[in-house]
């Protein structure tokens, strides 16, 4: 990887006081208000310069500058300690979805992968048994962020929030906290995962989350990588496949959009090929399936695959919106609102895509090697139906006759 060897600045212990305290500074230049009004407005602080302040009607504020609330000068200035290899990455959100097929391909090409997994129950043993490092943090509270970024070259960042948790939380409060420590810790790259088109949903608190955290990231001078996803394909088995296969019911909408499925270990893939590449530095890329596809498109090919029809209740887009605006009249149920915001826009008649034949070229990857929807549920539904059959033939070898 033609990279300049990066250097570890100061000590754990003080680059923990300056993230701790840089949170704290950020805390009193970062608002976040839900608003009754009926157009409420959005600023963004004006030090992004690329779209500078924007004003939409989205449900929250949210105000942020990274120049306002860089490390002082003094964390920036010490002396270089250890240097790190370039192999070295941090995966921030390693349990989830996308997070665990990042960590099994960097390790499979020979990367040094260390996991950021928030303390739980039930351990995330199966990436220490794929020979990751899992190191205890969490976002929400930055004073345990330093020490996991110790030795580090490249941050990937794949963490969303749970679906309990105020979108804010992580999101925005937490990804603040991340990337000002990766500032004062010299880390090398930053790779930022984003939603396709957030900058043209305001109204939508996710999705301007992720539009503010971009500017936020580009506006700390960090070396980053944006990458913006459409939809991943894995989301699609326990929302219509499984369903199906139980013969429950199966909600979808009556609105046409369209979405460009991914196989998450072809964004995995496309990420590492793009961390390699010095000349994506500071880019902006979007990954997106071959084929975008309605819901009743992916319940059809899922009825076909699995040899039998769906049970489906749709439900429509005005009920949503109706949803939405009740929910704003009580406090407690705004974090509902923010959600339901996001399923109006999935619902309303967009297409989530973007050409792919100027990204292949960069990348240097051909068309034919990203995996189809058609593929990814055919695969599915003919392995879950061997097994099944398999289990059924058992279940009949094992019955006792008296």
């Amino acid at each position: 990887m033609a990279l300049r060897l990066p250097t570890q600045l100061a000590t754990t212990a003080k680059l923990h006081q300056n993230c701790t305290d840089n949170h704290h500074h950020i805390s009193s230049s970062l608002s976040w208000r839900h608003n009754l009004a009926p157009h409420p407005l959005i600023s963004l602080s004006n030090s992004f310069p690329s779209r500078g302040k924007c004003t939409a009607r989205p449900a929250v504020i949210c105000n942020a500058s990274a120049s306002e609330a860089t490390v002082p000068s003094g964390a920036l200035n010490m002396a270089p300690g250890t240097p790190v290899r370039p192999t070295s990455i941090l995966v921030v959100g390693a349990t989830g979805t996308l997070g665990r097929q990042i960590v099994r391909r960097a390790l499979d090409e020979g990367y040094d992968v260390r996991c950021l997994v928030r303390p739980r129950p039930a351990p995330a043993d199966f990436l220490r048994d794929w020979g990751a490092t899992v190191v205890n943090a969490d976002l929400s509270k930055p004073e345990t962020i330093p020490a996991t970024l110790v030795g580090i070259h490249t941050i990937i960042d794949c963490a969303t929030g749970r679906p309990e948790e105020p979108i804010k939380t992580v999101d925005w409060e937490g990804k603040v906290a991340l990337i000002q420590c990766a500032k004062a810790m010299g880390i090398q790259k930053y790779v930022f995962y984003s939603i396709h088109n957030c900058d043209k949903h305001p109204e939508v608190p996710l999705m301007e989350i992720k539009y503010c955290t971009e500017k936020f990231l580009q506006d700390s001078g960090l070396p980053h990588m944006v990458i913006r996803l459409c939809g991943f394909m894995q989301g699609l088995i326990g929302q219509y496949a499984v369903p199906i296969l139980e013969e429950k019911s199966v909600w979808g909408t009556d609105a046409p959009t369209r979405i460009a499925y991914m196989d998450t270990q072809d964004i995995a893939r496309l990420t590492m090929i793009a961390l390699r590449n010095e000349n994506i530095n500071g880019k902006l890329l979007t990954f997106a399936g071959p084929r975008a596809w309605t819901t009743q498109e992916v319940i059809t090919l899922c009825e076909r695959l699995a040899g039998q029809d769906a049970n489906v209740t749709t439900v429509p887009v005005s009920i949503l919106r109706f949803t939405r605006q009740l929910t704003r009249f009580f406090e407690w149920t705004n974090d509902v609102a923010d959600r339901l915001a996001f399923s109006e826009v999935l619902t309303s008649d967009i297409v989530f895509s973007a050409p792919m034949a100027e990204t292949y070229n960069l990348l240097g990857v051909e068309q034919k090697d990203i995996v189809t929807l058609e593929k990814y549920l055919q695969d599915y539904f003919t392995n879950i139906l061997k097994k099944l059959k398999d289990l059924k033939a058992q279940s009949k070898q094992t019955d006792i006759f008296f």
